[in-house]
Order: C-alpha cells, then sequence, then structure tokens
C-alpha cells in the first residue's frame, strides 16, 4: 500500500491564494503541496480505488479504505506495471502507440515487480490520480479537464512531467491526471474472467479505471473548487481511443460533457474492426498456457514481473457490457452519449511509427488486408518503387487517422444537440535533418505549454499559448472561441466541413482531399456490413 502521511493533531494553513486545507474527500482529508506557481497547489497520489492485487487482479475497481487524519498528498504513486517482453517500445496496432520516455518507477510498491527485472517497472499498486488547482474556495465551481495519456496501452502514466497540469491549472481548468491498468493487466480476458463477472465479461479493466477516475471526480472535485457537472475528458493517442470509447459505451453516461480527442478514436490510430470477446479469450488461454497457469487462481498466483513478461495485452474488447458492440455500429446508430467532440490529427503522424517501404511487400500487404479493395487502394497510394512505396505508407496512415477523427464528428453532429470541432496540427517543433514532422503526439506539448528539452522558439511559445487557450476555452463552455483567438467554426459535413489548422499559421481550412476520404469511407462501408 501507498504510505500515508498523517497529521492528526496540527495541519498548517496554506496561503489565502490557495483553496483551504485538509481537503475533504469520501476517503478522508488530504494536503496538497505548492505548485511552481504559488497560486495552484497539486494534489499528488490520491488513491481512486483499491490496489488491484491478489484476488482483485482483473477485477473492475473497487473501493479505496477510509483512512483517519489528514493524508499527505506530496508524492505520485507509482505507475502501473509496465515494460519487459510485455510493453515498452511496441505500439498497439489498434489502439495507440507509445511516446517513448515514459518515466519509470523503480521503487514498486506492494504487488509490483521491484526492481525493474527484465526492464519491468511499476506496481500493481497504481490505482492513483492527481489534482491541480487554482481555486481559492471549494464555491468556484471551475471546469475539470481529465487527462488520459497515451502509451500503446502498454506503458505511460499520470506522473509523466510532459503532462504537468500547473500551466492549464493557472489558464482556469482544474486538470486531472490518473493512472490505468496498462498490458495484460488492463486488457486481458479469459473465460474464466468471464465466468466469474456479473455483467459475464473480460479484458476492459482499463476502461474501467477511466470510468473510475470519473465517478471519484463526480462525489469529490466540488471540494477542490471544480464543478462535477462541466467535466471534460481529454486524451492522445491511445489515451484518446479510450476516451472516445466511453463515449460510446453505456458505462460514460452522465460522467462527463465534453471530449477532446488528440489523434485516435474507437477504432485506434486507423480504421479496422474491433477485437471480439471471443478472440480476446483465446489469447488469454494462450498467454495462461504460455505461463503453465491451468487456472485463474493459478494466473493470479503469478507475480507482476512473470505476468508482464508472459504478454502484452490485447487493447479494448467488444464485452458485451461496458462496449456491448462494435462501437462503429454504435456511433452509426447515434447511440453514443451526447457530449461536444474536439478532435484532430496531425499532418506526419506516421513518422512516429513508419520506416523505409518496399513497394513489393507493401502492394502484397495491400492486397492481403483490404482484399477486393486491395487493387484500388493502390491506386491512391501507388508502390511503383520502394520510394514511392514508403510516401504512400506515410499518407495511408495520416490519412487513416484524418478519416477517423472526421468521421467522429460527422456523426457527433447527428446527435444534434453536439458542439463538434475539427482541428490539423501542422506545425514542426523541431525543423532541420532529423525533423520527423508534425509527428504522433507532437501536438501534446503545445496543450500543456511544456516543451520539456525543445528549445522554443517565440512562433512556438505564441501558439502553445493559442493551443492551450483553445482547449481550455472548450473545457469551459463547449466553444473554443475567445478574446484575440482565431475563429474557430464548429464542423458541419454539409454546410461547413472546415477544420482549424494549428501551425505556423492558425487558420480555417477545408477538410477536403476527397480522393483520400472517399477511398477510406469505402472502406469504411464495407467494415460495417462484416
Amino acid at each position: 500500500m501507498k504510505h500515508l502521511s498523517l497529521f492528526v493533531l496540527f495541519v498548517p494553513m496554506v496561503a489565502s491564494a490557495a483553496i483551504q486545507e485538509p481537503v475533504k474527500t469520501d476517503a478522508g482529508q488530504l494536503s496538497g503541496v505548492a505548485g511552481k506557481n504559488p497560486e495552484v497547489r497539486v494534489f499528488k497520489g490520491i488513491p481512486f480505488a483499491a490496489p488491484p492485487i491478489g484476488d482483485l487482479r482483473w477485477k473492475a475497481p473497487q473501493p479505496v479504505a477510509h483512512w483517519d487524519g489528514v493524508r499527505a498528498a506530496d508524492t505520485f504513486g507509482s505507475q502501473c506495471v509496465q515494460g519487459g517482453a510485455g510493453g515498452g517500445a511496441r505500439g498497439g496496432a489498434k489502439g495507440g502507440a507509445p511516446k517513448g520516455g515514459a518515466p519509470k518507477d523503480g521503487a514498486a510498491k506492494g504487488g509490483g515487480a521491484r526492481g525493474g527485472a527484465g526492464g519491468v517497472s511499476g506496481s500493481e499498486d497504481c490505482l492513483y490520480l492527481n489534482v491541480w488547482t487554482a481555486a481559492q474556495s471549494a464555491s468556484e465551481k471551475r471546469p475539470v479537464l481529465v487527462w488520459a495519456y497515451p502509451g500503446g496501452y502498454t506503458q505511460g502514466n499520470g506522473a509523466s512531467p510532459a503532462f504537468d497540469g500547473e500551466a492549464l491549472a493557472k489558464k482556469g481548468v482544474i486538470l486531472i491526471t490518473f493512472n490505468y491498468r496498462v498490458g495484460a493487466f488492463g486488457f486481458f480476458a479469459h473465460p474464466e474472467l468471464t465466468k466469474e463477472s456479473p455483467h459475464h465479461a473480460s479484458g476492459n479493466y482499463a476502461l474501467m479505471d477511466l470510468a473510475e477516475t470519473l465517478r471519484w471526480v463526480q462525489k469529490n472535485i466540488a471540494a477542490f473548487g471544480g464543478d462535477p457537472r462541466n467535466v471534460t475528458i481529454a486524451g492522445d493517442s491511445a489515451g484518446a481511443a479510450m476516451v472516445a470509447m466511453l463515449t460510446g459505451s453505456p458505462e460514460g453516461k452522465g460522467l462527463f460533457r465534453r471530449v477532446i480527442s488528440e489523434s485516435g478514436a474507437w477504432m485506434g490510430l486507423g480504421v479496422s474492426k474491433m477485437t471480439t470477446l471471443a478472440s480476446a479469450e483465446q489469447n488469454g488461454v494462450r498467454m495462461a498456457a504460455a505461463l503453465n497457469a491451468n487456472s485463474l487462481a493459478e494466473l493470479r498466483a503469478k507475480s507482476a514481473a512473470e505476468i508482464q513478461g508472459g504478454g502484452r495485452g490485447g487493447g479494448p474488447v467488444v464485452d458485451g457490457w461496458f462496449i456491448p458492440e462494435d462501437l462503429s455500429k454504435t456511433f452509426e446508430a447515434g447511440k453514443e452519449n451526447e457530449v461536444d467532440i474536439l478532435v484532430g490529427s496531425n499532418q506526419d503522424e506516421g513518422t512516429f511509427f513508419g520506416g523505409p517501404q518496399m513497394a513489393a511487400q507493401f502492394s502484397a500487404q495491400a492486397k492481403m488486408r483490404y482484399g477486393d479493395l486491395g487493387e484500388s487502394y493502390l491506386k491512391v497510394y501507388p508502390a511503383g518503387s520502394d520510394e514511392e512505396a514508403t510516401q504512400s505508407s506515410l499518407a495511408s496512415f495520416r490519412d487513416a487517422l484524418g478519416f477517423h477523427q472526421r468521421k467522429w464528428a460527422q456523426l457527433q453532429e447527428k446527435r444534434g444537440k453536439s458542439k463538434t470541432y475539427v482541428y490539423y496540427f501542422t506545425h514542426d517543433p523541431t525543423p532541420g535533418p532529423n525533423s520527423r514532422g508534425a509527428t504522433h503526439g507532437a501536438e501534446a506539448p503545445y496543450v500543456f505549454q511544456n516543451p520539456g528539452r525543445a528549445m522554443w522558439t517565440d512562433l512556438d511559445k505564441q501558439l502553445s499559448d493559442t493551443i492551450s487557450s483553445y482547449w481550455v476555452n472548450f473545457a469551459t463552455t463547449g466553444d473554443p472561441n475567445g478574446k484575440g483567438l482565431p475563429k474557430w467554426p464548429e464542423y458541419r459535413e454539409k454546410s461547413s466541413p472546415h477544420r482549424m489548422v494549428l501551425g505556423d499559421k492558425v487558420e480555417v481550412e477545408p477538410a477536403n482531399d476527397a480522393a483520400h476520404l472517399a477511398w477510406w469511407e469505402s472502406y469504411y462501408q464495407k467494415l460495417l456490413k462484416q
């Protein structure tokens, strides 16, 4: 269990510019720490569920044990188990990709993989969240922004310096990051798990962690100066896919009003069908066999390092409960939650993943994957030479992800009351001979106003201020526009199919490229019939 620092007799008061402490939650009282700016208070390592260890491994989040006194929320909780053979450099083909450089927590705690054996780090005792607030009182009712990190469903954590929430808190939102289970702990289905579940479902534990975080927000955020009726969920890559899936899930109803999805949606990073429960269960059986486990009890008796070494999990599952059906059908039928959305993608998405292609192999793979649409695909994305195949591969990845985001905008618009905004990020943060352009994930530092190791120019700083203001405005009112910002029109498929270009120049342009979009539409319609 995470160590508790308790102060029962005396709690020092913080400066009057910050919210009064201790802050009372449903599980106990908390004290925070000052941010770099004294107007911001940070509450780190708040448990939102019981540690999912022992018999709670592969179960929905369970209630937190109450504590007495005042818990010092001054240290981030451990990241969830990751690394080794079960995660790290590889990204999820359907749901996201790693973003490299996720900090490792070598001091694994209860149920964790200590010492980083085989590159494994973190702990199963990892269900903690963090709050950044500049509210001065509990009565302010500030908008709340909950961030789901990227990482291909195999890595990442809410304590990453890249997602420090101080800048956004200073602009008016209460920013929350959280840990969700990854790899074989976050996405693992098995017939015995399905049988023991009251919902006859298994596989989507990371999504349950997201939903449980939002339930914690509903119960507790008012004490931090937040408005539980004005919650936006946001994410990048795998995190973007997760918030999209919660938009389509009945388990998300009433937990949030708005969604920001950066380069990912319910089909992942492209256009595909979701994994069925039967397929996921088969993968689980194979993993159990590889671990010489003949029962669920034996699987739960394995150490975290053994489980992590045995497989990486398979991503979200159509389990019949949390995700009742392939979400393309849900969104097509207008059965998703009616929420405002701000979605988009980047100009050079594929440079994060792709390398040189061989023309013959590219063509063969296209025909195998797309079947009777393979020939038409190669007309849109030709492969007459290795160089042309390489460029087509990058363009195909970019267009598939862009189509997916636009499709979400089209379908959400049909809900009638939903506001819909689409962006296209084109700025190159690291121009030069080693540039990858506006690659996958390149927009995130601009959202958080956090350059990391990069040397930002005045243009970078101005663009970051603009983007973060758009995001905060949207989280506040459902409209990204504000004083001094270029006007961003709502997306309307028939009357205004425009997107906001976030680049060296911030301006509106038509979401065009009809030939490429038309091909992806034909493939998408084919998948819907399967």
